[in-house]
């Protein structure tokens, strides 16, 4: 019995993880992008500068991410507290 309230706490937690983790980047994504594009309107000749902090900007939002995607994965297959 103990065993299964384990294995639902884990797969509970690793879900809300994944979850929140989708929608923080999904939400920092289209906020780096707005402020791309409004950048971009404002000051044409600063595109390729706005566009590498762009790049860079969302590539670690979305790094956050995949480490919350393997948080959830060692709560689920590496758990300790599950034999």
């Amino acid at each position: 019995m103990e065993n299964a309230i384990m294995v639902a706490a884990a797969l509970i937690g690793a879900g809300l993880c994944m979850g929140f983790a989708a929608i923080g980047a999904g939400l920092g994504d289209g906020l780096v992008t707005s402020r791309f594009i409004e950048g971009i309107t404002r000051q044409p000749e600063a595109q390729s500068k706005l566009f590498t902090n762009t790049l860079i900007s969302v590539g670690l939002i979305e790094s956050m991410a995949i480490i919350a995607t393997v948080v959830a994965l060692i709560m689920l297959y590496a758990n300790p507290l599950i034999k």
